[in-house]
């Protein structure tokens, strides 16, 4: 089904670029295993304080991917949000106007969700965001 084809499209790209940034654990050991080569032989690292900065850095490594699966879960949400639109009237706002028409397409070029709608003139408005969509009502509502 294209949606989910969309949906997990959008996760992977989000995911992907949330592993190229911060500080993961391979590096934590790394500067551990820095600081244990370069450290006083008089004033040893404490093993309790390496268990908790160990304990602290996986329990921050697990919020930060927690963080990365609910965005993941927006995305997915926004996008299905945006499909179940096509074919209802809405209402969208703008800072000058607001336009009442039907959803034609939603596209996805910037991993949000794009909407296009065709106004009661006949007129397209493209790269309508879902913030602004201020009413939604079915096509039979309106006649």
């Amino acid at each position: 089904m294209p949606v989910e084809s969309i949906g997990n499209q959008l996760v992977s790209q989000e995911s992907a670029s949330a592993q190229q940034t911060g500080m993961n654990q391979e590096d934590f050991l790394k500067i551990f295993l820095a600081q244990l080569s370069f450290q006083d032989p008089l004033k040893p690292v404490d093993n309790q304080e390496f268990m908790a900065q160990m304990a602290q850095f996986t329990s921050l490594d697990q919020t930060r991917q927690l963080n990365e699966k609910i965005e993941g879960l927006l995305t997915i949400q926004s996008a299905q949000q945006s499909v179940g639109l096509i074919g209802k009237t809405v209402q969208v706002s703008t800072q000058t106007s607001s336009q009442i028409g039907e959803v034609t397409t939603v596209t996805f070029t910037t991993g949000q969700p794009e909407i296009t709608v065709k106004t009661t003139d006949g007129e397209f408005v493209t790269g309508v965001s879902l913030s602004q969509i201020s009413l939604v009502r079915d096509v039979e509502d309106t006649e």
